[in-house]
């Protein structure tokens, strides 16, 4: 279990609680563990959400998918990362999403209400740990709002350049966890279109990019 700490221990849920209190409320909130290979969906859209998964190795990507069969990457997730927080607080039966596995990965999976409930134990730490459910969800909620904007954009131009706006933080030169795909389905463009708007903005002297490297000039 101190491996697992040490690999989830920088993730926000985590804040201010040391080992000895997180091995003793590991076993509290009835925490497993799992493997999936590349590819595998750990849910589907339409399942019910009652467990939340740190990512222990791997990543895997959040999608969503049209009547039409289109798909639409919410988002991408790597190691310390947790997912489902949010479908299993809302209690919803079906979930609107599916998540799967990018990359053969390890989860930790949590049984939400374990968190947000409090333990016959009485662990001196689960309140610090549903205050930090709350305001992990609350940061989560705030970057949905950061993607609705991207998307609200009318150009695939002005969608790039307030994707890369939000990817750079202060940075000129920045790193973007998608591939060319990826990123389109996230930005919700056609691929070839993206990419020939890529090369105009680049000869136009705006950004430089080598492969998921990008710079604002």
């Amino acid at each position: 279990m101190k491996t697992v700490f040490n690999v989830i221990k920088d993730n926000p849920l985590w804040n201010g609680i040391g080992y000895t209190d997180f091995e003793s409320m590991i076993r509290c909130v009835e925490a497993q563990r799992q493997s999936f290979s590349k590819g595998d969906f750990i849910f589907l859209s339409g399942d019910a959400v009652s467990h939340i998964g740190f990512i222990l190795s791997g990543g895997v990507k959040i999608i969503k998918e049209n009547t039409d069969g289109n798909i639409s990457i919410l988002a991408k997730l790597g190691v310390s990362d947790l997912f489902g927080e949010a479908l299993a607080c809302a209690g919803i039966d079906h979930s609107p999403v599916s998540v799967q596995a990018s990359e053969k990965c390890e989860m930790l999976f949590i049984n939400y209400r374990k968190i947000i409930t409090s333990c016959p134990s009485a662990c001196v730490f689960h309140s610090r740990l549903i205050e930090n459910m709350l305001r992990l969800i609350a940061q989560k909620n705030l970057l949905l709002n950061q993607k609705m904007d991207i998307l609200s954009k009318r150009t695939t131009r002005e969608k790039l350049l307030a994707f890369f706006d939000l990817q750079r933080g202060v940075a000129k030169k920045f790193t973007i966890p998608y591939n060319r795909e990826e990123m389109a389905h996230y930005l919700c463009v056609d691929r070839s279109a993206m990419s020939n708007e890529m090369c105009r903005m680049r000869d136009e002297g705006l950004i430089r990019f080598q492969k998921n490297v990008f710079e604002i000039l």
